[in-house]
């Protein structure tokens, strides 16, 4: 049953037209004490008497007035209210200081040709790079959430190295932990002002997914090991990954940054209320 007492999260929330020319906002909600998730409307008349601040992600919302489905899993909404409002993501001074710590990791990198091309990419993207979320929903969320990601990867590919797999190359593990999920730059869009993160449309025309991307220049640079530990991070072929880790005869290395993604995805910093 639906309480006006209820405190959701914002999950996501987009704007779209309708058939019949107006505005439409698509809200996904989570009852973080149940984790159920509501599928909800706004109409344009709604949408135009609301802050769009109001639907920043990870915002605490209360529900005012609705019409409901039967199943209470789907509603129309017309009156919410702000309870707490969400940190959109990283601060210009914790972007600045995470980009410089993974331009020191790649600095570290003793392969110049690799070290170089990565180093020259990011100058060529540095404020993409720092205000990128990692995802849409599903993990690191928010502005400078890749950064964020992208630093878990590293330190836990850089620690299991020197501890467990010194047989794995260092180079080429920092690198695709680097550039697994560098396409996600053009991926996305992230307002600044609201923290709402959206799919660039471009990059759809273009692209398949944000995997093909990091593997492609990879492979037109000449680093094949690096693209394909990048085509596998996803695991299988229904995930999005280029190469099905349910293969056979695959050597050991093309596994590694799968199973350091899954980590930070899963137990790192998914939420910026954790930061």
């Amino acid at each position: 049953m639906f309480s006006t007492e209820i405190h959701y999260e914002v999950v996501s929330f987009s704007v779209g037209d309708t058939k019949a020319g107006t505005k439409m906002g698509k809200l996904q909600l989570k009852d973080p004490a149940t984790e159920s998730v509501l599928n909800c409307v706004l109409w344009e008349e709604a949408l135009n008497r609301m802050d769009l601040k109001l639907f920043r992600i990870g915002n605490l919302v209360r529900i005012v007035t609705a019409s409901f489905n039967e199943r209470f899993n789907n509603c129309l909404i017309t009156s919410l209210e702000l309870i707490k409002e969400a940190k959109m993501g990283l601060s210009e001074p914790e972007r600045d200081n995470a980009y410089n710590e993974l331009v020191d990791y790649i600095k570290s990198i003793n392969d110049d040709k690799l070290r170089d091309f990565i180093l020259d990419f990011f100058e060529k993207n540095t404020e993409k790079i720092k205000v990128s979320p990692a995802a849409k929903t599903m993990h690191h969320n928010y502005i400078g959430g890749l950064l964020v990601h992208t630093l878990e990867c590293v330190k836990i590919a850089d620690e299991n190295i020197k501890i467990l797999f010194q047989e794995i190359n260092r180079d080429e593990a920092i690198a695709a932990c680097i550039l697994h999920d560098i396409g996600k730059i053009f991926e996305y869009t992230i307002n600044i002002e609201n923290g709402m993160i959206d799919y660039d449309e471009n990059f759809q025309k273009e692209w398949i997914t944000h995997s093909q991307f990091g593997y492609s220049i990879c492979m037109i640079n000449g680093f094949k090991r690096v693209a394909k530990m990048i085509a596998a991070h996803h695991g299988r072929t229904d995930w999005g990954a280029i190469v099905d880790l349910n293969e056979k005869d695959l050597e050991s290395y093309v596994y590694f940054i799968h199973h350091i993604d899954d980590l930070s995805a899963k137990y790192g910093k998914t939420s910026v209320t954790m930061l």
